[in-house]
């Protein structure tokens, strides 16, 4: 099995609703430092149980990529797609397989299409669909702490 990079960041909820990410050594740090320390991965697999704070994370995501589509977890459309700005022009891709009965119904909606569009692609509840995964796959597994913060595990 391929050896992976983890990186450990922590997620807290400020009072005006936005979002601090940060380091392990407690430094604040945009929330984009994922995807650019990810490169060129464009699949990332997102992990933790319900209520974990998957959706509202992939949001910030989203709008720090320049989205101006509302942002919200596409549980009974599948997939959503959302534009994304400058210096991400083109679609992002929001997958929520909660719903999946069966990785067929993943077939059947085209999901290796996205998957492998060379696009940003977001999925929740990955293990529903994980055999189409491409191999360099990231995987982010976000666990809720007692202090309300959420402590957020970066493998690539």
């Amino acid at each position: 099995m391929k050896s992976r990079n983890m990186s450990t960041y922590t997620i807290k909820k400020c009072v005006n609703g936005t979002l601090q990410l940060l380091d392990e050594q407690g430094q604040e740090v945009n929330v984009l430092n994922i995807l650019h320390d990810a490169e060129p991965h464009r699949v990332f697999a997102f992990e933790g149980q319900m209520g974990a704070g998957k959706t509202t994370f992939i949001k910030h995501l989203c709008e720090q990529m320049g989205t101006d589509d509302v942002v919200n977890s596409p549980t009974f459309a599948i997939v959503n797609v959302y534009d994304v700005a400058l210096p991400y022009p083109g679609e992002v891709y929001h997958f929520d397989c909660y719903r999946l009965k069966d990785i067929r119904e993943a077939m059947d909606f085209g999901a290796e299409e996205y998957l492998y569009s060379g696009n940003y692609c977001f999925i929740e509840w990955p293990d529903k669909i994980e055999p189409l995964l491409p191999d360099d796959t990231v995987y982010i597994h976000i666990v809720p702490q007692a202090d309300g913060s959420r402590l957020l595990t970066v493998k690539k």
